[in-house]
C-alpha cells in the first residue's frame, strides 16, 4: 500500500467506498500501486495495468490496454475516443463488489498481455472517416481545412470521432458547428 494513495483516498468524498474496493482487487491481484497523474495507478513489472478514476457521474476502473482484453461480460467502455483504454464504470458499492472476481480475471489477463508484449494496433488518422457533414464545410472553406490539417493527428481524431459519433444528420451538423471555431484557433476539442 502507497502512502500516498492512503492520502488520495481519505480526501476522496463521492466515491470513497467504491476506491477502496477497486484497491483491494487491485492489490489482491499481485500490482505495485503508485499515484501517478493524482490518481491511484497499478502496475505490473513496470507497465501500467489499471488506474482509479472518479468523475461526476461514476467511478472507473479503467485498463491501460483494455482494447485487448476478451470482455466475456461485457463491462468494459471506451472512454470518449480512446483507442486502447477501457473502464469498468461503477455507480454503486454493491454492483462493484459483485464484479471482483471479474476484475480480478481482468486483471490477470492484462499482466499476461504484458509478459506476452502485446500492443495496441492504433488507427492513423487517414484511417477515420470524414463525416459527409463535416467534409462540406472543409470542401466550402479553405482556412477551416488549413486548420485542421494543421492540428495534431489526436485532436484531428478527437473531432472525427465526436462528430461522427452523433447518429443523426442534423446532430452532426450542429456538432460540426460547434467545433469550427476551436478548430479555427487551432484548439483540440476539449481545450
Amino acid at each position: 500500500m502507497n502512502a500516498k494513495v492512503d492520502q488520495y483516498l481519505k480526501k476522496e468524498k463521492k466515491w470513497q467506498e467504491i476506491m477502496h474496493i477497486l484497491r483491494e482487487v487491485a492489490l489482491d491481484s499481485g500490482l505495485t500501486e503508485e499515484l501517478k497523474w493524482r490518481q491511484p495507478c497499478y502496475t505490473y513489472s513496470g507497465h501500467n495495468i489499471v488506474i482509479i478514476q472518479g468523475f461526476k457521474e461514476y467511478c472507473a476502473l479503467m485498463f491501460f490496454k483494455g482494447a485487448l482484453l476478451k470482455d466475456a461480460k461485457k463491462i468494459l467502455e471506451a472512454p470518449g475516443s480512446a483507442q486502447a483504454a477501457r473502464q469498468a464504470r461503477f455507480s454503486t458499492v454493491t454492483e462493484t463488489k459483485k464484479l471482483k472476481s471479474t476484475l480480478k480475471s481482468y486483471i490477470k489477463e492484462a499482466m499476461k498481455i504484458e509478459d506476452a508484449g502485446l500492443k495496441v494496433e492504433f488507427k492513423e488518422t487517414k484511417d477515420f472517416t470524414v463525416p459527409a457533414e463535416f467534409q462540406k464545410k472543409l470542401d466550402k472553406s479553405a482556412k477551416l481545412k488549413k486548420a485542421f490539417n494543421a492540428l495534431t493527428p489526436g485532436r484531428q481524431r478527437g473531432y472525427l470521432y465526436f462528430i461522427s459519433s452523433a447518429k443523426q444528420s442534423a446532430t452532426r451538423e450542429a456538432r460540426v458547428e460547434k467545433c469550427i471555431p476551436q478548430i479555427l484557433e487551432g484548439k483540440g476539442l476539449n481545450d
